[in-house]
């Protein structure tokens, strides 16, 4: 078992791996052997280092790839950064996201934009940039990261839920696409988990106390709670598993 689950040889990259869920996923991919871990982030310089340098503990070469990943170009950026760095991926983790908070009455034109544009329309252009390798070598993992919010929309995050939602749509649209070439199309769904983003909503105890009386494991989840099935359907034990759709969220979504 512990050949299925080895990374050995294998190229990451992982969308917004510097911090929270990404940064558990970039440190589990390390330690199971992964040869290079390209960790896309887009401003926090400090804490992509720190990651990059515990990853490289591990033995993996790391690299830092800062980039936004709501600008028009991600699909050039990436095939350029992997060109010049030699580091065409096998597994791509599409984990950043742009999650803005507020009711109906409070959206506006520029959070749809911004969101749709980091969390879906990215996702398929990092997709259709790393899959010509992947179909040359006859082997590829693509996970995507969308949330409980896909099935259980929260009030505050109308537009985030809603792009939650196509990403589910499109994993299994590009599963059946991408699986005659050895690719593996999935999506890694978290619940609530203690992340820097969650950090103010959690802060309030009531809030907090509430939420986890709705989540049957009674507590809040960990980022590296995510990072075991990451690498379930990121490396050979996952290899029969594709269009799958994995909730990781102490049983939150079972209770509409």
């Amino acid at each position: 078992m512990i050949e299925l689950f080895s990374l050995k040889g294998k190229t990451a990259l992982i969308t917004g791996g510097s911090q929270g869920i990404g940064r558990a996923i970039t440190l589990a991919f390390a330690e199971m052997g992964a040869k290079t871990i390209v960790i896309n982030f887009r401003s926090s310089v400090e804490k992509a280092i720190q990651t990059k340098a515990d990853a490289e503990k591990f033995g993996a070469k790391v690299l830092l790839w800062q980039f936004d990943l709501a600008n028009a170009n991600v699909k050039e950026a990436w095939t350029s950064f992997a060109d010049e760095n030699n580091c065409h991926a096998d597994i791509l983790v599409a984990n950043a996201s742009a999650q803005p908070r507020g009711v109906l009455d409070d959206i506006c034109a520029c959070d749809v934009v911004e969101t749709m544009s980091v969390n879906v329309r990215s996702t398929i252009e990092l997709i259709q940039a790393v899959i010509p390798v992947m179909k040359n070598r006859k082997w590829g993992r693509i996970l995507n990261i969308g949330s409980v919010n896909q099935v259980r929309p929260s009030k505050q995050l109308p537009v985030y839920a809603s792009s939650k939602a196509a990403l589910i749509n499109l994993v299994k649209n590009f599963a059946t696409t991408l699986a005659p070439f050895g690719i593996t199309v999935n999506n890694l769904a978290p619940g609530v988990i203690g992340t820097a983003r969650n950090d103010k909503v959690l802060s309030d105890e009531a809030f907090k106390n509430d939420i986890e009386s709705k989540i049957p494991l009674g507590k809040i989840g960990e980022p590296v709670d995510c990072a075991g099935t990451a690498l379930l359907l990121c490396s050979d034990a996952g290899r029969y598993i594709t269009g799958a759709d994995y909730f990781v969220d102490g049983g939150f979504s079972l209770f509409m």
